[in-house]
């Protein structure tokens, strides 16, 4: 977790972390787009926060338990496309890379994934791997 609010957010917004990610992970500021609830999930995987990640799921494709893998550090992001998922609408796409390292070295995750509103909150569905 970054060590202060005013550390830089680990989702490389260019913004600190208590005014970027932070409102997201403490439940105090739902996610306006789908790629600022993407963004926060990344943080979110940073950090090791497993529950931020569990509630940000869509209840229909979430799984029961969620287990991180504590040897792999996740490095930087990229934000590589975004489609609809604004403020007004109901559902959108974020395609990025999530660049990691873990035992085997340096590696990224390339995904294009799916969000939906919920209860008018923003909600991770699924994704597909790209290579």
């Amino acid at each position: 977790m970054p060590s202060a609010p005013n550390d830089p957010c680990p989702c490389r917004s260019g913004e600190q972390f208590a005014a970027c990610c932070a409102p997201r992970l403490d439940g105090s500021g739902p996610a306006p787009t789908a790629a600022a609830l993407m963004r926060s999930r990344y943080t979110a995987f940073a950090v090791g926060d497993t529950g931020y990640l569990l509630r940000s799921w869509d209840p229909r494709t979430r799984p029961a338990t969620l287990e991180l893998d504590p040897a792999q550090r996740w490095l930087f992001l990229e934000v590589l496309a975004t489609e609809a998922g604004g403020p007004f609408d109901q559902a959108g796409v974020v395609e990025f890379r999530a660049h990691y390292r873990d035992a085997a070295g340096r590696a990224e995750l390339h995904e294009r994934s799916r969000f939906r509103r919920a209860d008018g909150a923003w909600v991770y569905v699924d994704g597909d791997l790209l290579a």
